[in-house]
């Protein structure tokens, strides 16, 4: 069995990216309102503040910090994919299981990286905003429906045009 190394700062800030396991699959815009129910049954069971979040069809970022003295992402995230996977099954998608009786919706683990300073805040912020637009789904970050963005705009973290076509002021965007 491999052995997972995972940085586990209390109260830490952490940029991830979560994956399902068909990446052909859109079931996460198409079921969008079961996914958000499944954050907010888990953010209230297990509070955290959501700091960003982008959803595409197949994957999400998303950037978490955690309560003083809590460092259980895995936890939160187990219990988001299983919400999720729960209410799927309830509204009627049919999901299959693999040989370990699991269903076959999420691949078993996620990335994490643990944010280290404001830059590199900023840097996972403007890579989750953009992604939208590097996977070619829209042509500009704020066509985008399933993305913190426009949160961000409001606070005044973005210009309403940032990352829009031919905005070079995007950092890793290329």
């Amino acid at each position: 069995m491999v052995l997972y190394r995972r940085n586990r700062l209390a109260g830490g800030c952490y940029f991830f990216t979560v994956t399902l396991r068909d990446r052909s699959s859109d079931a996460l815009v198409r079921h969008v309102d079961l996914l958000r129910g499944a954050f907010r049954t888990v953010l209230k069971e297990r509070p955290f503040k959501l700091d960003a979040i982008v959803i595409l069809p197949d994957h999400l970022h998303a950037i978490w910090t955690l309560p003083d003295g809590d460092t259980d992402y895995s936890g939160r995230w187990r219990a988001v994919k299983a919400c999720f996977t729960h209410e799927l099954r309830r509204s009627g998608v049919p999901l299959t299981c693999d040989n370990r009786g699991e269903y076959r919706l999420w691949q078993r683990r996620f990335w994490e990286h643990t944010i280290r300073d404001d830059r590199d805040y900023q840097h996972h912020a403007d890579y989750l905003h953009w992604n939208p637009v590097k996977h070619g789904l829209v042509k500009d970050v704020a066509d985008w429906p399933y993305s913190s963005f426009h949160r961000f705009v409001r606070r005044g973290a973005y210009p309403f045009d940032w990352g829009g076509v031919g905005d070079s002021n995007i950092e890793g965007a290329e």
